[in-house]
This record gives structure tokens, C-alpha cells and sequence, in this order.
């Protein structure tokens, strides 16, 4: 299917649903299923997006900007999922954990307000990706019209920017807990940490990158092309992150799913074996 194809079958998706509460994350996937639902359900779509330790303040400041724009109803929605040891705990399968908790909450929200279906913005990409809060979407019977309409991550990049979204190259934002290896408890202070000295390094005019938490040791992955940026202001980068609360910085290549690909890996190799 031609874009112009997945861009009209995903309009038609949205209209078979009709009315609808939308997962908004304020990243490029749920910003283009916002933009577009709005486009054709007008009132009829409810924009709801996460507050939580594990969401950086910058992303609910764009999302909330975004939905403003946009004249659709956007809701913030406290989740507790600091709450639950099973999460907290952060084993491979803490994404199942934070999604069951958020769509627990958005079921609820959806049934006071009468609305028949809950989206999210997963991708056709997202499906060879290890990426367990698939399962609990499909468990709370949530919809994926991106996933339907068989949109790629790159083909919603380029759709954005066909409909003026300003931020349609935006770097992939996974939640600030994603940054704590698996293994090592996700805790309300490592995620402030994690925020501010990505926030830190941002302001240094880096557009992706992340800070890994290893205890005291905090890991800097950023693209080669900001490597000279970053060598020139190292002295503030560690003096900062020193104040910050970590006694040690390293610095290597930016890899997105660093994390995930040592599983997908693994589930690999037990498959051949």
C-alpha cells in the first residue's frame, strides 16, 4: 500500500470507531492518530496522557501544547505504578506492569464518559520489537488504528510532516524508567535523576540522547555527530551530573533498544537451539 492508501485507511478505521479515547504520549505516533482522529471525529475524541515520576515534565509541557493546538479535549491522568513492587522490581516484563496499570486507569475514564474504545499509538514497526505492554493492551482490549492501517514508523514520520507537524523527525522518547537496567529497582529519586541530567544535556543543544543509571555511574549515550559538543563541555557535563548525585560519568554511542535487544537476542538463540 502507497502512503496516501494507509493515510486514507487509517481515516476510515477512525471513522468505523466513531468516538474514542486516545493514549496520548505527545510522541510522534500518538500525535499523528491525535492529529488525524481529530481531522475526522472532531469532538469525539478524547486526548489523555500519563503524569508520572516516569514521564519527563518536557512531554506532558509538548503534549498538553500539541492538544491546544489541535482544539481537542486533554486530560492528565495520575498513574501509580511506583506503587506496585512488580514494577518496581523492573524485570523484562515492567512495561507489561506500567501499561496494566494505565489502561486500568483509561477503562475506567472511558466508561464514565461513555466512550466505546481506547487507542494507543503502537505501530506496525512496534511488532518486531520486544515490547511487553503489547500483551496488556490486548488483554484490556485496547485498538491500534496505526497497527491497522499498517503504518511503519518511518511512513508516520513522513505523513507528519505531509500534515504540518512541526516535530515529525522528534526523537523516540521511551518513559525515564527505560533508562535503569533491568534488574535494578526503578525508584521515584533514580528517575529525577535520570530527567534532570538528560534535561542538562539537552540544553547543551543535544537533540537524542539518553543517561543510563548505574548506581553511582551514570552511562551518556549520544549520537557520533555530538560527540565534539559533548567533549568540549565534559568538564560541566560531570560537574553537573556530580551534583546531580552521580560520582562517575561515562560516555559511549547512542543505541535506541539497548535494553531490548540483549532479550530479543536471547529469545533468538533459544529458538535455533
Amino acid at each position: 500500500m502507497m502512503l496516501g492508501e494507509k493515510h486514507a485507511a487509517l481515516r476510515s478505521e477512525l471513522r468505523r470507531l466513531d468516538r474514542i479515547l486516545i493514549a496520548f504520549s505527545g510522541g510522534i505516533d500518538s500525535a499523528l492518530l491525535l492529529r488525524v482522529a481529530a481531522d475526522v471525529l472532531a469532538t469525539r475524541v478524547l486526548a489523555v496522557t500519563t503524569d508520572s515520576a516516569s514521564v519527563p515534565r518536557r512531554e506532558l509541557r509538548e503534549a498538553a501544547n500539541f492538544a491546544r493546538r489541535l482544539g481537542v479535549e486533554h486530560v492528565f491522568l495520575e498513574t501509580g505504578e511506583l506503587d506496585n513492587p512488580a514494577y518496581t522490581k523492573n524485570s523484562e516484563r515492567r512495561c507489561y506492569f506500567c501499561k496494566s496499570e494505565l489502561y486500568t486507569h483509561l477503562v475506567k475514564l472511558a466508561r464514565r464518559r461513555h466512550i466505546p474504545y481506547i487507542a494507543n499509538g503502537t505501530n506496525a514497526d512496534d511488532l518486531l520489537d520486544y515490547r511487553p505492554g503489547l500483551q496488556a493492551a490486548e488483554e484490556f482490549r485496547i485498538v491500534s488504528p496505526l497497527q491497522t492501517a499498517r503504518l511503519t514508523k518511518e511512513e508516520i514520520r513522513r505523513l507528519g510532516r505531509q500534515l504540518g507537524l512541526s516535530f515529525w523527525d522528534k526523537p523516540a522518547s521511551p518513559c525515564l524508567a527505560s533508562r535503569i537496567p533491568y534488574g535494578r529497582t526503578v525508584t521515584r529519586e533514580k528517575l529525577v535523576m535520570v530527567e534532570t541530567a538528560e534535561e542538562f544535556i539537552r540544553q547543551l543543544g543535544v537533540r537524542e540522547l539518553r543517561v543510563r543509571h548505574f548506581g553511582e555511574k551514570a552511562l551518556l549515550e549520544t549520537h557520533p555527530c555530538d560527540f565534539q559538543l559533548i567533549e568540549k563541555n565534559f568538564d560541566a557535563v560531570r560537574a553537573r551530573f556530580e551534583e546531580i548525585g552521580f560520582a562517575e560519568v561515562a560516555w559511549r554511542p547512542f543505541r535506541s533498544g539497548a535494553l531490548n535487544a540483549a532479550i530479543l537476542a536471547k529469545a533468538q538463540n533459544e529458538v535455533v537451539s
